[in-house]
């Protein structure tokens, strides 16, 4: 490994690591505004193929699909570690009492991993009759993990800490063979307001009743403050002055 000092974003410091050579581009620095210029710098000067920036800002991320375009900002892969969390946050109260949920092909498929318990249909019983329970529904067990060790998934086998595939419809369904489903939330606490506690409490706020609890003052009542409207972009301009 070799380290370079310098700005991760100046050109003279990517030529000097060896932009020009490079592969791929990482831009992983505490700011994103640094993170997006190193890959601008990266594509037009130097034709990195590949183009991965950490970006924070949640402004930065709901316009995602029209900034981070070859045209405007070339990034082709965003890392948000704390959308990730949010995400994965939702996910779990989306689906009580699943351990895991992980989506794949833009949301159509999910993985799901769920304790099979005793109430469960399929608890006790071999995978085989999995098919007869839910005939129309497609999914897929992926492993089982039983006492921490993973086992292959046979017809033959019973069931313990599944890891199944589903069409995203479908999880809840298959979710029932494992387990009693619980009941869905309705009221939701969350304690802190920092970004990832505000971010996750508007996504929840549109099917739920959030608690927001922040112990700084300040803080607290600028997140109680509503938010403005965003102004249409079709909106007819003022007549000019005469």
């Amino acid at each position: 490994m070799r380290v370079v000092q310098g700005h991760g974003s100046h050109p003279r410091i990517l030529r000097e690591a060896g932009a020009e050579d490079a592969d791929m581009l990482v831009a992983v620095t505490n700011s994103g505004e640094t993170n997006m210029v190193a890959c601008q710098i990266a594509y037009l000067l130097f034709n990195t193929p590949n183009r991965i920036a950490r970006i924070r800002a949640a402004d930065y991320l709901r316009d995602a699909d029209k900034l981070f375009i070859p045209a405007a900002v070339p990034i082709d892969h965003l890392i948000s570690l704390e959308q990730l969390v949010i995400d994965n946050i939702y996910r779990l109260v989306q689906y009580p009492g699943a351990l895991q949920v992980v989506n794949f092909a833009k949301g159509l498929v999910s993985m799901a991993v769920v304790k099979a318990y005793h109430g469960g249909p399929l608890v006790g019983n071999p995978l085989s009759i999995l098919r007869e329970h839910m005939p129309h529904i497609d999914t897929r067990v992926a492993a089982i993990f039983r006492q921490d060790r993973p086992i292959r998934p046979q017809g033959s086998t019973i069931v313990d800490e599944v890891f199944f595939i589903a069409a995203i419809q479908n999880i809840r369904a298959a979710m029932s063979e494992m387990q009693q489903l619980e009941r869905p939330y309705k009221r939701i606490m969350l304690v802190g307001g920092g970004n990832i506690g505000f971010g996750l409490a508007q996504r929840l706020e549109k099917n739920y009743s959030v608690k927001l609890i922040e112990r700084n003052a300040r803080r607290a009542a600028a997140l109680a403050l509503p938010k403005p409207p965003r102004r249409s972009r079709t909106a007819t301009r003022p007549p000019p002055l005469a």
